[in-house]
């Protein structure tokens, strides 16, 4: 074996061992490989939803689409009456964008702007000329991410809870642009099903 073994040059015997050491890599690559994909037998793949009693659970109501969609067509339409180029963004509960349309000719920032007004509303339940009051007292109020307090968003209620702001941005005073959000939540309340 010694012969064998000398005769063999030192770089033949990197190269061999090189070789060697790859295939078991492969097989070892293989077999986990085919681990991976095997179902596990552990007691989390047996594991079931759990169920949750009623007393731990709220259910909240949401503005459908199609309502969303006419208050902003509405506010729209409104803003376009009175020769106005504005956005109107309609959202959820939640802050979620339900629904934005962005005028003919309104401003890059509107669109944004009508966004985080309709959050800031539905967020406080109250329109944001009213919040941009509440500055004076509590200055630190505009810092909070995602909100804006400038006259323009209306909040939607149902039973008096907030379900949906509406926000509209773009006219040249915030007055303007919360008559046209005003308009958009009466198409709402208007609205026959």
């Amino acid at each position: 074996m010694n012969r064998v073994h000398k005769n063999f040059s030192r770089r033949a015997r990197v190269a061999t061992g090189g070789a060697v050491l790859a295939v078991v890599a492969l097989a070892g690559f293989g077999a986990v490989s085919a681990n991976a994909s095997a179902p596990a037998t552990t007691p989390a793949a047996t594991a079931t939803a759990a169920a949750a009693p009623d007393r731990v659970t709220t259910t909240s109501t949401h503005l459908t689409i199609d309502a969303a969609t006419k208050a902003a067509q509405a506010a729209l339409a409104a803003a376009e009456k009175e020769n106005q180029r504005v956005t109107v963004a309609v959202v959820d509960r939640n802050g979620n964008t339900i629904v934005t349309l962005r005028g003919d000719g309104a401003g890059p920032q509107s669109y944004e702007s009508a966004e985080r007004k309709a959050f800031t509303a539905v967020a406080w339940n109250a329109p944001t000329s009213q919040l941009a009051e509440r500055l004076e007292q509590a200055p630190n109020l505009k810092d909070i991410p995602g909100t804006l307090f400038l006259a323009g968003g209306v909040p939607v209620t149902a039973d008096k809870a907030p379900i949906a702001g509406i926000g509209v941005a773009g006219a040249p005073s915030g007055a303007l642009d919360e008559k046209f959000a005003q308009a958009g939540a009466n198409a709402i309340a208007h609205q026959v099903y």
